[in-house]
């Protein structure tokens, strides 16, 4: 049976309420009775609104399904079907051109240039794995798939087909980065000399990359050389050097693999991905979303036999250019997907008994709980910039953009964060 506690006129399902309180409130040290009057305070606000939004696309919809029903036997002239949409304010006149800049910003959402993948939160293993998913290799990549034309579905380890793989990924890297005057084929042996990477060939000759700017630095494990850093388009790529890997003995350089910077972002997703339908699957989301905030996520299963631990990586100290000490990341920047206007949910109801829009519910305890992440002055953090980024789907025009736009802009003042500290991604459908 379903225990409720009531919280300034809303009944909240105790599983949630306990959950707040004692996994998160607790470890930001906010007050439950200040935290709980603001929210009854910020569903208020907003819950006739939301609500006015959804009677508004359903009109719409039933003067859309009028107009087809009307012209059914009839060929839809584009010109007179658009005037209609506009009439009825479906569609609405193009506005001036206008421009905006936001500030603090991370570079995986400004200037990095790479895949996003979308992974449902409540699964911790897929939320870990895609969170880990920042570094592909290339050879793994190039082995599994048909990329090179065919596909291998041998059991074990085809050796044709894994020098086939590393003739491959050398190509790749004669034409993304080129050496001078001879080709990654050539190259023998990778080593330091003083502050300085050396390539050598066959010849014994000392090899350079044509354009130097994208040499970007190197690790050291026992005195070695165990990876090279190259760059190109503000992305990484880590040769790794072993001589004493499987691949890596029989390579005349000891690369024993190549990795790509893969995943710059992920959205973890709280929507379509997932079906959370009471307080229980909230909390399951919250709770994966809260591990991530704080990078204590972890989770266990078996595979072969063994059991094994997945946890999030530990970021990749390197060496750059510069001989400075730096760090590449080792997680891709996580994003979460609120659910849209339109849910609602049972895990709190108001004084009538009607479950509350869900999307408020997200605004709030999603923003709480990435404020783990932002107030961290040290230690792995996901957003460099101090910066949460919420994902608001399935919003029908502007009126329900600018809706969202008030939302976490109370949600910020709830929280005493800075204006702008939520970047909103906008998915109008």
């Amino acid at each position: 049976m379903i225990q409720r506690v009531n919280k300034f006129g809303f009944e909240v399902d105790k599983v949630l309420l306990d959950f707040i309180n004692k996994e998160v409130l607790i470890g930001l040290e906010i007050e439950e009775e200040a935290f709980w009057s603001n929210f009854a305070g910020f569903i208020n606000k907003f819950y006739d609104k939301n609500f006015a939004l959804l009677n508004k696309r359903l009109q719409l919809k039933e003067k859309i399904d009028s107009w087809h029903l009307s012209n059914k036997a009839k060929d839809i002239k584009l010109n007179e079907y658009k005037k209609f949409l506009l009439d009825i304010g479906y569609l609405i006149p193009e506005g001036e051109s206008f421009s905006i800049e936001t500030g603090g910003v991370d570079d995986e959402i400004s200037s990095i240039c790479g895949p996003q993948l979308v992974v449902p939160i409540t699964n911790a293993r897929y939320a870990l794995n895609a969170a880990n998913a920042r570094w592909g290799s290339l050879y793994d990549a190039l082995y599994g798939t048909d990329v090179m034309g065919t596909k291998d579905n041998s059991k074990g380890y085809n050796e044709n087909r894994g020098k086939e793989v590393i003739s491959y990924a050398k190509n790749y890297l004669d034409k993304v980065f080129s050496l001078k005057n001879a080709t990654w084929k050539d190259i023998i042996k990778i080593y330091l000399e003083g502050d300085k990477i050396i390539f050598k060939n066959i010849d014994g000759n000392i090899i350079s990359i044509k354009n130097e700017e994208q040499y970007y630095g190197y690790r050291i494990k026992n005195d070695e050389v165990s990876e090279v850093i190259l760059e190109k388009n503000n992305l990484k790529i880590r040769l790794i050097i072993d001589k004493n890997d499987r691949i890596g003995q029989n390579d005349p350089a000891n690369i024993a693999d190549i990795l790509f910077e893969s995943a710059i972002s992920t959205i973890m997703d709280c929507e379509d991905s997932v079906a959370t339908v009471d307080a229980e699957d909230k909390v399951l989301a919250y709770k994966n979303w809260l591990g991530l905030m704080t990078g204590n996520l972890t989770t266990t299963f078996i595979k072969n036999n063994s059991t094994l631990e997945r946890k999030l990586n530990e970021n990749i100290n390197i060496i750059n250019i510069k001989g400075e000490k730096e760090y590449l990341k080792s997680r891709s920047l996580m994003l979460i997907r609120n659910v849209g206007h339109l849910m609602t949910n049972p895990a709190i109801l108001d004084k009538e008994g009607k479950e509350v829009p869900e999307g408020l519910m997200d605004a709030i305890f999603t923003s709480l709980i990435a404020m783990y992440d932002i107030k961290k002055e040290s230690g792995l953090k996901n957003s460099e910039s101090k910066s949460i980024y919420i994902v608001k789907p399935k919003m029908h025009g502007p009126d329900e953009v600018a809706f969202s736009n008030d939302v976490f802009t109370e949600v910020e003042k709830i929280l005493n964060l800075p204006t702008y500290t939520i970047k909103l991604g906008i998915m109008d459908e």
